[in-house]
């Protein structure tokens, strides 16, 4: 112990001597491993707040969504080709086990007014177990209910931001809005949910059922969207499979030809998304970690020069007794010391980078503490692999020769 505070000590000095350049030699650790700790935070925000969003579709949800096929070479995309019907959903919710929940979906943008105000947004046609479904529970009010909509009552539901929008501190509650001239009912407002993965405001919505959208707003007969929610997860796999089989056989779709819709569950959804940012995280710390070799060549350039300089006292200290372990494991630790200092350095810069990052533009941060340790341990490994040999061309200098040294 008292042969490694001595050396401590000594690497130290050393290392004063020029406090500059060893602030300039250690910059390279700092930007590197500030970088992976801050785009590492970044990226573990990301994930958290995808799957965060993939939550708030619900528990254990299968989609389908209309189109998404190719015929003559042309591709549809989701939603944009109308083969799903209100039959294809009661099919689904009659002969399909397991499913316990199934939501007919029709979107669209239109102007709502309310008095003097009016405002752009989202309309959604659901079915009364939609909020169920979505697990999106009410701030004030009720959902409209099966009676609306069998009968395709003018009844709405409304997100925050339509609140905020064209009812300024008023109860939105028993109000009428009027969306492309028909007058609905306000019975429902939904507890705010803010922003989606697609960055997009989940609040700027106005749900009625869907047969009042498809009947008194929009005069459509397909649907664009079929929610469904499933007892368990464990039964996703096998009712998703069930749904792509019965849809085959309702819009008799033989062998080998391509599907005119998209069944995804849940999970599915999760893992694309969540891929996408594994992805996009572990770019971003190999570019970081880029740094960190720079870094590392700054350090043995810099021993490099160092055992040059002090060719002459590594000379005395081998006269005097000092053997060529001892001289390997001086220089060794300045490298480390040097380069674990500047990791310290460089995950304290990243942490607070982080966290201006969160406060600024209101994006989630984690940072595990896993990989604080790795980066610490990383820098460390850097000063011992780029420190080694200048180390040991040192410990094998001439003692005779050092001494001639001028």
């Amino acid at each position: 112990m008292k042969r490694f505070a001595a050396t401590m000590k000594i690497a130290l000095r050393a290392l004063r001597r020029n406090k500059l350049r060893t602030l300039l030699t250690m910059l390279g650790m700092i930007i590197g491993v500030c970088a992976v700790i801050t785009m590492v935070g970044i990226g573990n925000g990301a994930k958290s707040q995808i799957e965060s969003q993939i939550a708030s579709l619900g528990q254990n949800v299968v989609l389908i969504f209309s189109g998404s096929f190719t015929r003559g070479g042309v591709h549809s995309g989701w939603g944009g080709a109308g083969t799903l019907t209100v039959d294809d959903a009661e099919a689904i919710q009659r002969e399909i086990p397991g499913v316990t929940v199934v939501s007919p979906e029709v979107r669209s943008t239109t102007q709502i007014a309310a008095g003097n105000q009016n405002w752009s947004t989202q309309i959604l046609g659901e079915s009364a177990d939609y909020f169920t479904l979505r697990n999106w529970p009410l701030q004030d009010g009720a959902s409209f209910t099966e009676q609306d909509v069998r009968s395709a009552n003018k009844v709405a539901v409304v997100g925050e931001t339509i609140v905020q929008q064209l009812y300024p501190g008023e109860d939105p509650i028993g109000q009428i809005i009027r969306i492309k001239s028909a007058p609905f009912l306000i019975v429902g407002v939904l507890k705010a949910k803010g922003m989606s993965m697609m960055g997009s405001d989940q609040d700027d919505v106005v749900v009625v059922p869907y047969t009042s959208a498809m009947k008194r707003l929009f005069g459509l007969t397909t649907l664009r969207t079929i929610n469904v929610q499933t007892a368990t997860a464990s039964l996703l796999n096998s009712v998703q499979q069930q749904i792509i089989s019965l849809m085959r056989q309702r819009h008799r779709i033989g062998p080998g030809r391509d599907d005119d819709f998209t069944v995804r569950n849940q999970q599915e959804i999760a893992d694309m998304a969540t891929e996408q940012s594994k992805t996009m995280t572990y770019l971003l710390a190999a570019i970081a970690c880029v740094s960190l070799v720079v870094g590392g060549i700054g350090i043995m350039n810099i021993m490099l020069v160092s055992v040059t300089e002090r060719t002459r006292e590594i000379g005395i200290r081998m006269a005097v007794g000092a053997r060529g372990n001892d001289i390997l494991l001086q220089f060794l630790t300045e490298a480390v010391t040097l380069s674990v200092i500047g990791g310290v350095i460089g995950i304290a810069l990243g942490m607070g980078f982080s966290k201006i990052v969160e406060v600024w533009k209101h994006w989630p941060v984690a940072t595990p503490l896993l990989w604080i340790l790795a980066s610490f341990l990383v820098s460390a490994a850097v000063g011992i692999f780029f420190g080694f040999y200048p180390a040991r061309k040192a410990s094998k200098l001439d003692p005779i020769d050092a001494l001639r040294y001028e």
